[in-house]
């Protein structure tokens, strides 16, 4: 059957990277996501237990076909099935006939005759089945073979989406009724095929290997292959158009749409309850290598990471014209434990410590119910944390609306917006023109409502994505040499996805207003401006407050009184800089021994950053 995105000529190219990891000797199961025609399945089911999935019910016949094959005896029926068709002529006026023939309607899909044979022979399988005279085996083995029967006389360029003008020869030729031809006849225990929307199935199924082959561009394959689909389920729809299309709308596919498709292929991998991860994509496709690198980056060991781009022949159907080379990509990880992975904020928010992520979580203690992120900013550490509550809290409330606008506006609404208002005011990197009309827009609105999502497309292409304002709350900051790009609309994706999923309070407080959260169960984890390396976005002079001496003292006054109830806390801040040193710090810890300094030996901006915690080193993660 031809097929759009059948995998055949790159089976070697899946194979070797299987082979090279040593996959065929360590795994024992391999899910076929999307699985269309069960090309890769059939060809992998010696090795491994296949399970398939496909949205399209026809997919779903013919895996079962390929993957659970019937012996080909049909000792209930008593008679060879191919044989019983081939040698007659009968025919029924039903459906197809009426419908996609000249027998009763203008479409010319099928001449009458074949039309009225593929009714006859539709309708006597179901009449078997329903007598019991064949196994749900051979039940899905004789539709799956209907099916391919029909693809040699069908008057289409290839797909069914619509009929060709003109008879085609082979479409005014008797149809022959011929068995799905299996490549691979191996005896293995019995594969499982589903017929659901990966992304309803993904959380429900686990298994060694999986394999994803998505859509790559904007054709729907329920409407390419809507009479296929009709057939196959023999369940007489509605219909209409010049081309007789059923409704579909239950089975289009968020993997051919724009932005959508990037929100559900995250989503994928991040509920994948698989250890090794194969991604077949097109240069041709909607998502780019870069997005779907970092999805992979993001989920899976880094140093297992692996990528091949090679030349490959598209599909082509009769009508379409060859517009240059094409390629092929297959990617592959292995995916790393639930607690190692990290999420970070979209916003490059100054002084933000995803790259202490790590250590952070490593220093942490070993339970807690609420976390409290006091000095929240981009949100990186608190958006880490498993627990029942989170809160997050920062002063500058701007930074709050940002963050919370991830959780609260749905995802691909944002994305439609940030890339509509790009086009919009038609923003580049370094285009101040561009940028200025937009940024006047933002302060100055009819009506007058600052929108966070307006502002965040500004910080993007802001100097150093800073956030920064005037007395008045105007954004001030000029255009950068940045912009919107791939990596950072993974960001998005996986932060939102990340906030919606978690229970979070947001607040916008000076710190002391949390002292009703302190409690025995509850960590705070504060990052507070650094007093002896203070940044511009808290010097006091960008429209909020700044920090001092005054606050240092009430911020560790703070952290005593979550000590005395025998709460937890871990403080990140900087003791000694450039000649500077946190005196306030120094006393501070000097007068409490029971608190412990951990110093951060990694890469923090040039600053020997340290962590101060309340417990000992039994309470630590694991």
């Amino acid at each position: 059957m031809r097929y759009i995105g059948n995998k055949e000529k790159i089976l070697k190219e899946i194979e070797e990277v299987i082979v090279n990891n040593k996959l065929d000797k360590k795994c024992k199961s391999f899910f076929d996501a999307f699985s269309g025609t069960s090309t890769v399945g059939e060809f992998f089911k010696d090795r491994f237990k296949i399970i398939a999935n496909d949205n399209l019910y026809m997919s779903y016949v013919i895996s079962q076909a390929k993957l659970n094959t019937p012996d080909g005896k049909y000792k209930n029926l008593g008679v060879d099935p191919f044989e019983y068709f081939n040698s007659s002529n009968e025919i029924a006026e039903g459906f197809i006939y009426k419908n996609y023939s000249p027998g009763g309607s203008q479409r010319k899909y099928f001449c009458k005759e074949n039309a009225g044979k593929i009714d006859y022979i539709r309708w006597k399988i179901e009449e078997w089945k329903q007598k019991q005279l064949i196994t749900d085996e051979e039940y899905y083995f004789l539709i799956a073979s209907l099916l391919e029967s029909i693809s040699k006389v069908a008057n289409v360029a290839g797909v069914y989406g619509a009929y060709l003008k003109d008879w085609d020869p082979r479409a005014v030729k008797p149809m022959k009724y011929i068995p799905v031809q299996i490549t691979n006849e191996c005896a293995r225990t019995k594969n499982i095929v589903y017929n659901k929307k990966i992304e309803d199935l993904i959380e429900n199924v686990e298994g060694d290997i999986l394999y994803l082959d998505p859509p790559y561009t904007k054709n729907q394959y329920s409407v390419q292959y809507h009479l296929l689909e009709t057939i196959a389920k023999y369940d007489n729809p509605e219909i209409k158009g010049k081309t007789g299309a059923r409704d579909t709308s239950s089975q289009t596919s968020d993997f051919s749409k724009d932005g959508k498709v990037h929100i559900e292929f995250e989503k994928i991998i991040a509920k994948a309850k698989f250890k090794y991860i194969i991604v077949s994509y097109s240069t041709d496709g909607i998502m780019s290598k870069e997005f779907i690198e970092s999805v992979l980056k993001r989920y899976g060991k880094e140093e297992t990471y692996q990528f091949k781009k090679f030349t490959y022949k598209k599909y082509l159907n009769t009508k379409a014209k060859k517009d240059g080379e094409h390629f092929e990509y297959i990617f592959y990880i292995e995916k790393k434990d639930d607690n190692k992975i990290n999420y970070y904020s979209p916003l490059n928010y100054m002084g933000g410590k995803s790259e202490m992520m790590d250590f952070l979580k490593e220093n942490m203690p070993k339970k807690f119910d609420r976390f409290v992120d006091l000095f929240a900013g981009g949100f990186n550490v608190g958006v880490n944390m498993d627990v029942n509550e989170l809160i997050y809290n920062d002063c500058n409330f701007k930074v709050k609306e940002l963050i919370q606008m991830f959780r609260d506006i749905d995802t691909f609404d944002l994305y439609k917006y940030i890339i509509n208002t790009i086009k919009k005011y038609k923003l580049q990197k370094e285009d101040k023109e561009a940028y200025v009309n937009a940024r006047k827009d933002y302060n100055h609105p009819e009506p007058p409502i600052r929108d966070p999502r307006l502002l965040y497309v500004l910080v993007l292409y802001g100097f150093q994505q800073q956030i920064r304002f005037n007395s008045s709350l105007e954004y001030n900051n000029p255009v950068g040499q940045s912009g919107f790009n791939d990596k950072i609309l993974e960001k998005i994706v996986s932060f939102s996805r990340r906030l919606k999923e978690k229970n979070i309070t947001f607040m916008s407080e000076d710190f002391e207003q949390l002292e009703k959260y302190i409690a025995k169960d509850t960590f705070f984890y504060c990052d507070p401006p650094y007093l002896i390396t203070l940044g511009s976005y808290n010097d006091g002079k960008r429209g909020f407050n700044g920090w001092n001496e005054e606050n240092e003292i009430r911020l560790v006054n703070f952290l005593d009184k979550i000590d005395k109830v025998k709460g937890k806390f871990m403080l990140s801040n900087v003791i000694e800089h450039k000649g500077k040193e946190n005196k306030i710090l120094k006393k501070w810890l000097q007068e409490h021994k029971n608190y412990r300094k951990i110093e951060y030996k990694g890469k923090a901006r040039g600053r020997k950053e340290v962590i101060i915690v309340n417990y000992n080193k039994g309470d630590l993660n694991d």
